[in-house]
């Protein structure tokens, strides 16, 4: 009970934080005017009507949302079924139904999804993405990080066959 409280908390804490940054987006930064950070980053307030680099925003909105429902729940099924044992896969899961639950949120919201952050050189852009794309990535990056020591610790437990 206490594991599942401290998951729910850290997605709980990410989602609360993926909106509070979008709430200051929608409210203080200029629509499609790029505030340089640093030479290669720049906040960049822009809306993403599809998914990941805008693919299917041709699709209806209830069509998507349908598919985030859907994915989330998969990902929570997932997440429920890992061992205790895999701290980094569950964080892992927490962070990534909190992203897909903080770009539901704004789909439901708006009809859209509020993209901020633009990595960029003078030439190249890579897709405009927010808060809580970074956490499915890095959530993501977890659950694989744990399949790689899972791996690893059931190579060096079982002995070489022959």
């Amino acid at each position: 009970m206490r594991a599942l409280l401290a998951y729910g908390g850290l997605g709980l804490a990410a989602l609360a934080i993926d909106q509070w940054i979008k709430y200051l987006v929608e409210t203080r930064l200029p629509m499609q005017e790029p505030v340089d950070v640093l030479p290669f980053l720049a906040w960049f307030r822009t809306y993403n009507t599809g998914i990941s680099f805008s693919w299917l925003s041709g699709m209806a909105d209830w069509q998507l949302i349908a598919m985030a429902l859907a994915v989330t729940l998969f990902i929570g099924w997932l997440a429920w079924r890992s061992p205790p044992r895999q701290v980094f896969a569950r964080a892992g899961f927490a962070l990534i139904v909190a992203g897909a639950a903080g770009n539901l949120v704004d789909r439901i919201s708006y009809g859209h999804v509020v993209d901020y952050v633009l990595f960029h050189t003078g030439n190249w852009a890579f897709a405009v993405f927010n808060f809580a794309d970074a956490c499915i990535s890095v959530g993501a990056a977890l659950v694989i990080l744990e399949e790689l020591v899972e791996w690893r610790r059931s190579r060096a437990e079982s002995p070489p066959a022959g």
